[in-house]
């Protein structure tokens, strides 16, 4: 059975787009290979260093969204990233080889750099921050690592710092490969990408009157103005999250909105009631663990002695072919 490593910043509540872009493809993963699952805290602190006040409780709340939305801690390991020093000894020990121009290339360091206003990212610990997920992915040997398209430059830089790695101190961690897995992309309800930051998420702790509420307001087809007016499926929010939740119902929906005899609000209602629906048993599972905080406490505790095994057995074997 081979080994994956994933893992999520706790940056604040899982949305619609976590679920079934990530979460829905590592519960299929859980029964295939040997999964660590890493709540990514000291990545987090990348970009939120300067006020982490909510850090703790977010990475609670993120353990909560993973567990109702199926994670099985029986099958994964689920862990801190913090609780598992051998993350940063292995980061410094990459920092050592790893060339400036390298991290410096990285098209998301680019981009976030540009995009994101109002913090200074201007520090090591953001431009390494792909760095210290090549550590993550090597402490624990991984095979292969999930990922969007998105993601593929900065594994591909990890594959560059292993064949750098195993040329200079002989082989010791494997080339992991690209595991990419088919997502279902779902829109923010202002047809933007689905963000906190946009304030136009669906999350997985909100309750059905939230639900009702948020998908009452998501932007449709600017031209049908009257409930009347012929529709144009194709470029409506509403309609994408519809080919998701209700894809049995789609081209009926899909009719009667071209024929205009189907208004947005009855479509919404439509939609408000399969979401509330799918979510059902996330929200259950949910109400259980928010009951029990000391038991996410113990999964975490536990977690991270079951990752330390492995990380400490990699860790030294690099650090002995580093003459350390």
């Amino acid at each position: 059975m081979g080994t994956i490593l994933s893992g999520m910043r706790p940056t604040g509540r899982l949305h619609l787009g976590h679920l079934l872009g990530v979460i829905n493809n590592w519960k299929k993963l859980q029964d295939e290979y040997r999964c660590y699952f890493m709540v990514a805290d000291w990545h987090a602190l990348t970009s939120e260093y300067e006020d982490p006040s909510a850090l703790r409780d977010n990475v609670r709340q993120m353990v909560i969204d993973w567990l109702s939305a199926g994670i099985d801690h029986e099958k994964s390991v689920i862990f801190r990233q913090s609780d598992v020093y051998q993350h940063a000894v292995l980061h410094l020990m990459l920092s050592m080889i790893t060339p400036l121009p390298w991290l410096e290339r990285c098209p998301t360091y680019k981009e976030q750099m540009q995009e994101i206003k109002g913090k200074d990212l201007s520090t090591y610990g953001f431009l390494g921050y792909p760095l210290l997920q090549a550590a993550d992915i090597l402490l624990y040997k991984a095979d292969a690592v999930p990922v969007g398209e998105d993601q593929l430059p900065h594994l591909e830089l990890t594959r560059e710092i292993v064949r750098r790695f195993n040329y200079l101190y002989g082989t010791v961690f494997p080339e992991p490969k690209a595991l990419l897995t088919a997502a279902s992309k779902v829109p923010g309800l202002d047809g933007r990408k689905m963000s906190k930051s946009y304030g136009n998420c669906i999350f997985l702790s909100d309750d059905a009157g939230t639900i009702r509420e948020r998908i009452r307001g998501a932007v449709t087809d600017p031209q049908k103005i009257y409930k009347d007016s012929p529709g144009r499926p194709e470029i409506c929010n509403v309609f994408a999250y519809e080919n998701i939740f209700l894809p049995e119902r789609c081209s009926e929906i899909e009719a009667e909105c071209r024929e205009g005899t189907l208004g947005c609000v009855k479509c919404k209602g439509y939609l408000a009631d399969a979401v509330i629906e799918y979510l059902q048993p996330v929200h259950e599972r949910r109400s259980r663990y928010e009951k029990q905080p000391d038991f996410i406490d113990r999964l975490l505790a536990d977690g991270a002695k079951k990752a330390s095994v492995m990380a400490a057995a990699n860790l030294s074997e690099a650090m002995n072919a580093m003459g350390l």
